[in-house]
């Protein structure tokens, strides 16, 4: 069998299996261990699967977009945990922006900081927050796309520009060590890099089922994020991975630590 041939039934079986050893891919395609870990190598490299200690994972396509609905109860669980976890970081006297979505709102659900105030372009949150007093409440105006409840496009990004804030948490469609954080459209994925560039520090929000899945439109790579909040479901295989890639993945509270080396907690 030709190299190109072995790699194309390496994704092909990861695609079928999932996570696969590299004992196993050895066995199956009749090679040796070490031949396998070359080809694992390369396709790692190309960004064709992700490599991990002793097998590799697939890389999922991510390109269709659930509406608003269709995601509210999926995950709900995980998607309240780190809610709760973001919000755990928000000090009193903050200003952030969070991002139309469903991780998002229950990151507002969970604020519990005082004197806030919040820059949003997603109708529900801006609703979810309207009987806190402590919380003066921006919302962007935009074009509303209804698939995903989100204020978006050039008046959206125009009213972003205006502000400089202490902290952006961003929903995401797909996160991969190739590709970085992505999204389905390109208008959705314009108006999160607009949020994450107008602030001091930048997180993604993001429950572990986007984890290994790439879409279309890249929103920031690991170097543009100070961390990614999501939940304790992760591959403990992918905490290594990123952690080797030094990228900070924040599963509960007091997982993340300062610029001083201090564990951040709530106000």
């Amino acid at each position: 069998m030709f190299v190109e041939e072995r790699h194309r039934e390496i994704i092909k079986i990861l695609k079928d299996r999932g996570k696969v050893k590299t004992l196993q891919l050895a066995e199956m395609l009749g090679v040796s261990e070490p031949t396998i870990r070359r080809d694992i190598a390369e396709l790692d490299k190309r960004g064709e699967l992700i490599r991990t200690h002793g097998g590799a994972l697939p890389i999922e396509e991510n390109d269709t977009e659930p509406t608003f609905l269709e995601k509210s109860d999926k995950y709900l669980e995980e998607k309240i945990q780190i809610g709760k976890v973001a919000a755990s970081l928000v000090k009193s006297g903050t200003t952030i922006v969070l991002d139309g979505g469903t991780t998002t709102l229950q990151i507002a659900k969970h604020l519990s900081a005082e004197k806030l105030t919040v820059i949003t372009n997603a109708l529900d949150i801006a609703e979810a927050l309207e009987d806190n007093a402590d919380i003066d409440v921006i919302l962007t105006g935009g074009t509303i796309r209804w698939n995903t409840r989100a204020l978006v496009g050039p008046i959206t990004e125009a009213v972003l520009k205006q502000f400089r804030v202490d902290m952006a948490f961003v929903g995401i469609n797909a996160i991969s060590a190739e590709g970085g954080v992505m999204t389905p459209n390109l208008i959705e994925a314009s108006s999160k890099k607009a949020m994450l560039e107008i602030a001091h520090r930048a997180f993604v929000v993001a429950d572990h089922t986007k984890f290994n899945k790439r879409a279309l439109c890249r929103v920031a790579q690991f170097s543009d994020l100070e961390g990614i909040i999501t939940d304790a479901g992760i591959d403990e295989s992918l905490i290594h991975q990123y952690e080797k890639m030094d990228v900070e993945l924040i599963l509960k509270e007091g997982d993340f630590v300062d610029s001083n080396g201090h564990p951040e907690s709530s106000s």
